[in-house]
């Protein structure tokens, strides 16, 4: 019997051992002995702002009033489960390392991971295997899938993972807001600096000159000159008569003096007016200049602040949302691996690598001969 078994291996072709016969019995007793089963908890989610166009059909039926589906956010949560980062987060009370220590991992997984050394970088190898995070370009949807040998550390990594997004588009909501505000706020903080400091000189401006409008104090004293040179033109029309009809009037030299007091009056009270130094004139135009520095500030210090309520309703327009589609469950089957699928798919090509290389062999042989 030995010598028949050891005569029909001699005629099996060598080229079919290699190819097909190896392959599938390490395939069958890798696949149905060694891996182990692989339970895999799936989520889907979306990224929602209330400013942003939605640019698919499927994205427009899950639009809500005033809320659309965002685009480049989805990327960044996407980038962001997937990272070293995240991996730290998840770690932070061991849970990767419990996986890790749990049953159900194979030699052949711990080798490709951690190559016999408890490394961070065979962590993150490891959590690369578990973790596969895609996006839906049509619908813009994220799909999380965890693949783990224990069902509840597959639903536990999904959920976390979740929720690290959701808290990493809290984060870059809060950044947002605040670089957005913070820069209306430095210009309102400006403008109410400028309008104390214009408001201020003109404060200073009233109590040096003991004035408080030279405008108004104007328009005062050219009254009392309008006044004073009506009782002028009276005395003068009143000295006038006398001196026609009585000379001698003993009135005259009353009316003379009241002449020259009117007329010294005058000229004083518009030397106030129109006079250098603290005339009203030069004090007008102070007080132009720092009015309108006041109202000029005034009106910037208003703008800055109808544009810091702008920028906070800006803020809140543009604050994204991350809104679970479909929660991570608890599998109850294990799906991976597809172990009659691998040791066929092994069988399959290993017939198409042995049929193609008996016939470049029987090519070969036929060129030689």
């Amino acid at each position: 019997m030995r010598d028949l078994s050891a005569v029909r291996l001699k005629k099996i072709d060598p080229i079919f051992l290699i190819t097909v016969a190896i392959p599938t019995i390490v395939a069958t007793l890798y696949f149905g002995l060694i891996v182990s089963d692989v339970y895999v908890a799936e989520s889907r989610f979306v990224i929602r702002s209330p400013d942003k166009q939605t640019s698919s059909a499927l994205g427009a039926l899950l639009k809500a009033p005033g809320i659309s589906v965002a685009g480049d956010e989805i990327y960044a949560v996407q980038e962001y489960m997937e990272s070293r980062d995240a991996l730290k987060a998840l770690n932070r009370d061991g849970f990767v390392d419990r996986m890790i220590a749990g049953p159900g991992l194979d030699r052949f997984e711990r080798f490709y991971s951690f190559g016999g050394q408890n490394t961070f970088e065979g962590k993150y190898r490891f959590f690369l295997r578990r973790v596969d995070v895609k996006n839906e370009t049509a619908s813009s949807i994220g799909v999380l899938k965890v693949r783990s040998y224990n069902s509840k550390d597959a639903f536990t990594m999904n959920k976390r993972l979740l929720d690290l997004g959701e808290a990493l588009v809290n984060r870059l909501n809060n950044r947002s807001r605040e670089d957005l505000i913070r820069f209306s706020q430095a210009e309102v903080a400006d403008a109410r600096k400028e309008a104390e400091r214009t408001a201020l000189a003109l404060a200073a401006f009233r109590n040096r000159s003991g004035l408080v409008d030279p405008e108004q104090q104007a328009g005062i004293q050219l009254q009392l000159i309008s006044k004073l040179q009506d009782e002028l033109i009276s005395a003068k029309t009143q000295l006038l008569q006398l001196r026609a009809y009585t000379p001698d009037n003993p009135q005259i030299p009353v009316l003379k003096t009241r002449i020259d007091g009117l007329a010294t009056e005058i000229e004083r009270e518009t030397g106030k007016i129109t006079g250098s130094g603290g005339s009203l004139a030069s004090a007008s135009v102070e007080y132009q200049r720092l009015i309108l520095e006041n109202k000029f500030a005034d009106r910037q210090l208003a703008s800055a602040m109808t544009s810091l309520e702008s920028a906070r309703n800006d803020a809140r327009r543009k604050q994204v949302y991350l809104e679970r589609i479909v929660e991570p469950n608890v599998p109850d089957e294990a799906v991976e691996p597809k172990r009659l699928r691998n040791i066929f798919s092994t069988l399959a090509l290993g017939l198409v690598a042995w049929g193609v290389l008996s016939m470049l062999l029987a090519g070969l042989r036929e060129h030689r001969d």
